[in-house]
């Protein structure tokens, strides 16, 4: 076995309550890396079952950077199906709970079943326990808190979960989500309020000093790059730094996507929460970046898409409502972005001019399945679709489209419709060079060369993914530096080549996964709205529909690269 890895994995099957021990080979370690690659790998027989079958199984996964002294090492990867899109999904997912995990032991927890009452699984190393939780049903994140030990990490659900809205989130330590796909629907569906979990076993490395080494580059990288620690950079402002920019930009969805700016962004710019709450920084297990943001009265500082998309989508420019959907958001457990844009959809199709009471109340009945909001639990394209509307879900594959709007970054247009996971924009991450010129500027109005940009960029993020490291850090380290961190950890001599053919092995296998379920050339799309409609802006900036027939070239010189029939 490569040092950096257990070699075991956990099986809990809650149908009866059954505890046994999964090895894992070196071999399909060098197949799939670990995190997201495992996962996908670990379920491709069972992607057949919905996602509220016994048979299905919920996967929370490390990877063999995890708990060790390499940057950004406290992540992990939770994969199964996802309620909303009937995909294969994965979500990568900060906090402690990745470090607790392999420090317990286990590279992996793969949970079936699903268990007659509510039930707690407490992980603490060698001991494992499903323990009676029927005390906690009814109850949210922030109730469930207190209830965890010192030095345990904990991910759970909240009431959304239990009533399994469709996007709800699994909630880690109080604060970092797996929100998008509705992973906390499977929890929900499973009976498992959440995991508990502490480990103080050590983590085996190859070679601590090259570690070491190889840190120092990457820290050296990150403290030269504006995008990360420059004076408006992610370290000082956290994620709320794109409001500014992708305003800027003409990049903001508003109304639903029927316009691409909004003039009152400034009412939640980064520099207005500084100023309003004057937080202090915090984040993730092994991370020098320190991207999430806490005010001095313990609010947490929004992320950006949840600011924009409670904000200019749903046409609110008042922050108190912005900062209080996102508590009711983080404490019941939904997504923020399915749910605002959810809303939006709503709000579109009733002709309602949302105001902040209606906003908070509509959350809340989405959470609970209350009269409309158990409609909207669904998700935007099941409830547009249930009125005769589905063209006004902005959504591809059924996930619900973030905070940029296609219409100005034409990568970002190709890799919503080609994402594994629906309407993503991590899997390729196009804003890195269509809108921070990282590590090239490309031209964001133009296909040229975007097939080719788009999949190798998914391969690399299936890396990352698999690593398991934060994309942030790639806006100034490369795979190159990672590669070099991999083999001081495993001892193994990977190569650049090598990770990425891995990283497309896994693309594929996604694929393959979504092709056996139905999904084919036809839900790679956008929605119309974004071909037949011009953006907006202060008439500074013209912002044009897509041209359709350049679209389905792209896709067309995608299929080509990615070799798919």
């Amino acid at each position: 076995m490569m040092r950096g890895y257990t070699g075991k994995g956990l099986v809990i099957n809650l149908s009866k309550s059954e505890i046994f021990m999964q090895k894992i080979s070196s071999d399909q370690y060098e197949q799939f890396i670990g995190g997201r690659g495992i996962g996908v790998s670990l379920m491709s027989d069972y992607i057949k079952y919905e996602y509220d079958s016994p048979e299905i199984p919920i996967i929370f996964a490390t990877g063999p950077l995890t708990a060790t002294a390499a940057i950004t090492s406290g992540r992990s990867s939770v994969i199964t199906k996802s309620p909303l899109t009937g995909t294969i999904f994965d979500s990568s997912v900060g906090g402690h709970f990745g470090k607790s995990l392999k420090k317990a032991g286990y590279d992996f927890i793969k949970i079936f079943g699903i268990s007659k009452t509510w039930v707690i699984i407490e992980i603490k190393n060698d001991e494992v326990n499903i323990l009676d939780a029927r005390k906690l049903e009814g109850k949210n994140i922030s109730e469930l808190i207190p209830l965890k030990e010192k030095g345990f990490s904990f991910a759970g659900i909240g009431i959304a979960g239990e009533k399994k809205v469709k996007f709800s989130s699994i909630v880690i330590d109080g604060y970092y989500c797996a929100g998008r796909g509705g992973l906390g629907a499977v929890l929900g569906a499973k009976k498992l309020k959440g995991i508990f979990i502490w480990g103080d076993k050590e983590v085996i490395i190859s070679d601590l000093k090259r570690l070491k080494n190889v840190n120092s580059k990457i820290i050296r990288l990150l403290r030269a790059s504006p995008a990360i620690f420059g004076e408006f950079g992610i370290s000082e402002f956290g994620t709320a730094a794109f409001v500014d920019l992708i305003h800027a930009r003409r990049l903001e969805p508003t109304d639903n996507f029927r316009k691409t700016y909004f003039p009152y962004s400034y009412n939640y710019s980064a520099y207005r929460l500084k100023k309003t709450f004057k937080y202090k920084k915090t984040g993730c297990s092994g991370c020098p970046i320190l991207c999430k943001k806490i005010g001095t009265n313990g609010i947490k500082i929004p992320e950006y898409e949840t600011l924009s998309h409670f904000g200019a989508l749903n046409n609110c420019s008042d922050l108190s409502t912005i900062i209080e959907a996102n508590e009711i958001c983080n404490d019941y457990g939904i997504d923020t972005i399915s749910a605002a844009s959810t809303i939006a959809c709503f709000s579109e199709i009733n002709s309602l001019r949302t105001n902040p009471d209606d906003i908070k109340k509509t959350l809340i009945n989405i959470c609970l399945r209350n009269g409309i909001g158990d409609a909207l639990a669904e998700g935007s394209l099941r409830y547009a679709q249930s009125v005769g509307c589905p063209e006004l879900s902005i959504s591809v594959k059924g996930l619900e489209l973030p905070a940029y709007d296609p219409r100005g970054a034409y990568g970002l247009a190709l890799a919503y419709a080609t994402s594994s996971r629906g309407g993503c924009h991590l899997r390729a991450y196009p804003i890195s060079h269509e809108i921070l010129r990282k590590p090239i500027s490309t031209d964001r109005f133009s296909f040229e060369g975007k097939a080719r940009i788009i999949k190798i960029s998914e391969d690399l993020n299936a890396v990352i993914d698999s690593l398991i490291a934060c994309k942030f850090v790639f806006l100034a380290a490369t795979l190159h530096e990672y590669c070099e961190a991999l083999n001081a950890v495993t001892g193994a001599n990977f190569d650049l080549q090598r990770l990425l053919k891995i990283g497309e092995k896994i693309c594929n296998l996604e694929r393959q996964l979504n092709k056996s379920l139905g999904f084919n050339e036809y839900h790679d799309d956008l929605p119309k709205r974004f071909f037949t409609e011009e953006g907006s802006s202060d008439d500074k900036v013209k912002v044009l529909p897509i041209d359709r027939n350049e679209f389905l070239q792209a896709k067309k010189n995608y299929y080509k690269i990615r070799d798919i029939k």
